[in-house]
């Protein structure tokens, strides 16, 4: 499975992702919180086997589903 589809599945399960721009900023939507933000972070880290470093908690890697999928591919180099 690609890692889009991984993404949008498990975003899916907590808000209609087909109705959001891919580069919308999902916190100032309204669709995430700092406690979803975590629940994300760790599923990222179990899903993709990587570790995210407090220095990579940053919005800008997390803020839109176009800036988490290039975090995964940053991860994955």
């Amino acid at each position: 499975m690609n890692n889009e589809k991984v993404v949008m599945e498990f975003l899916g399960k907590y808000f209609d992702v087909s109705k959001v721009n891919k580069d919308a900023n999902i916190f100032e939507l309204g669709f995430v919180n700092s406690l979803f933000a975590m629940q994300m972070v760790s599923f990222l880290e179990n899903e993709f086997d990587f570790e995210i470093s407090n220095d990579e908690l940053n919005l800008d890697n997390f803020k839109s589903i176009n800036s988490i999928l290039a975090f995964i591919d940053s991860k994955s180099e």
